[in-house]
């Protein structure tokens, strides 16, 4: 019974079938007056869901009908729609500060949505209106007023995605390399808004070598660009600007996070039976997790996760391998083994998700995935990395305590030492993603503390290098308060 409107006549609803295990969710609910009239076909839970729904940022600027259509796409219950919008906000941190290590540059968002930038601005990619390259961390003033959500690099771009479901876009203006021939020569050094995406709320964006996907709040994928010979499942032009939805198998199949490699993209599901993941693109490697190297034009479902009795919870890409941490903590990795970055102890190739058994007395809580590199965040706090040192990115200052070559190859899970020193608990590493051989990792504190290591060469690190030094061996506190 709860009174509505203010009106002393009370209005009344069912109550579930076991109303103890949604006591906790409807105590904040049932302190305040209602906002809506009495539904008499919701349970105690269902409204208790709704509820907690409206308050979150991508939710309120729906209309009735959209927000119908998402429950109807989430399996037609608001607590189904609630576990959607959660999993999507926990996978990639949106509307919670956040740190990128892009290719030689950084983006750094505030809890508050403001933007930081710095490192290499060749082709703008800094959004300062210059091509001027910066190693202390500038806010973008041109942003100013607009709350972005999240953030995404890329060699020589950068996209940004605000909470009204605006996409903006700055840098080069093309989506492949020069040798294949479709290098734009228009470069855009103030962010600017993709009026294709204007119909579209997106809510996450991931950039790829040769395209550029973006997530929409009903869980729907859009790609643009790389559809020539039908490589991700549509036949558009290199440089297309029109966004193309993923169809096929995720044509109803609602997405709470994408993450984009070098030449593939990874799409995580969440649907009533529960998370699941899907890939297209290149299969070069085995990093589709099919069990073989084929190329997959439309989305296909990677059936392993199933047969490991595994659920997806984070999904990451690097440029050749693939990592997922599941709900139990079980870490998953798979793709070219290159350096060790898959964790197995050794440098072979992977087809199918295989758990990293070394972190089998770790209960993981989020992965990042670089160049050869991975890095696991746990519960308990502690970071493990490996993979490829080249650039003494892993954070494994191996020289220092008298261990020999600070840049060697790690094949196992080895905790990174370093982040100990910083004796706060890391929530997000970000690390740089592509080809080169500048890679640079951030590390960010539950305080706001941004902590960065690696290449700094182009200003990328956000702090002020020595003569002759190119990199940072151990971690450096970043100037800026993420909160």
């Amino acid at each position: 019974v709860r009174h509505c409107f203010g009106d002393s006549s009370p209005g009344e609803f069912p109550l579930a079938a076991n109303p103890s295990i949604v006591l906790h969710a409807t105590c904040s609910f049932f302190r305040r007056p209602a906002n809506f009239t009495p539904d008499y076909e919701l349970s105690i839970s269902e409204l208790a869901a709704l509820d907690i729904c409206q308050k979150r940022a991508i939710f309120k600027p729906m209309t009735d009908e959209e927000c119908q259509n998402l429950k109807r796409k989430c399996g037609g219950s608001w607590k189904l729609a609630l576990r959607f919008l959660l999993a999507g906000e926990a996978c990639c941190r949106r509307e919670k500060s956040q740190a990128i290590a892009g290719p030689a540059h950084s983006i750094a968002v505030t809890s508050t949505g403001v933007v930081y930038s710095f490192g290499s601005n060749t082709s703008g990619q800094l959004g300062h209106g210059t091509m001027e390259e910066e190693w202390r961390p500038q806010q973008i003033r041109s942003l100013r007023g607009i709350r972005i959500i999240q953030a995404a690099a890329g060699a020589g771009r950068t996209m940004l995605v605000s909470d009204a479901g605006r996409v903006y876009a700055f840098g080069k203006d093309s989506f492949g390399e020069a040798e294949f021939g479709v290098q734009g020569t228009k470069l855009v050094a103030t962010p600017q808004l993709i009026e294709s995406l204007r119909d579209i709320f997106v809510v996450q964006t991931a950039i790829g070598n040769f395209f550029t996907a973006v997530l929409s709040r009903e869980g729907r994928v859009y790609t643009f660009s790389w559809g020539k010979d039908r490589k991700l499942g549509h036949q558009t032009e290199p440089n297309d600007v029109e966004p193309q939805p993923l169809l096929g198998a995720l044509e109803d199949v609602p997405i709470v996070q994408i993450a984009a490699g070098y030449c593939y993209l990874l799409c995580l599901a969440c649907q009533p039976s529960g998370m699941s993941v899907y890939s297209v693109g290149c299969g070069l490697g085995g990093k589709l997790g099919h069990g073989s190297r084929m190329d997959e034009k439309h989305p296909r479902l990677i059936e392993q996760f199933r047969l490991l009795n595994l659920q997806p919870m984070v999904v990451a890409t690097g440029a050749w391998h693939a990592a997922v941490v599941a709900r139990d903590g079980r870490v998953c990795t798979w793709g070219w083994g290159r350096y060790g970055c898959l964790g197995h102890g050794n440098e072979e190739c992977e087809s199918v998700p295989k758990v990293v058994e070394a972190l089998s007395k770790v209960k993981a809580v989020h992965v990042a995935t670089g160049d050869y590199t991975t890095f696991v965040l746990s519960e308990d706090g502690d970071v493990y990395s490996f993979g490829c040192g080249e650039s003494a990115s892993l954070g494994h200052n191996t020289a220092a305590e008298g261990q020999g070559n600070r840049h060697a190859n790690v094949l196992s899970p080895e905790v990174v030492k370093s982040l100990k020193q910083v004796k706060e608990k890391v929530v997000q590493i970000s690390l740089t993603n592509s080809i080169h051989w500048n890679a640079h990792t951030f590390a960010l504190t539950e305080s706001g503390k941004l902590y960065a290591f690696g290449a700094g060469d182009k200003g990328q690190l956000g702090v002020e290098l020595m003569n002759n030094q190119t990199e940072r061996v151990n971690p450096e506190r970043v100037d800026i308060d993420l909160e």
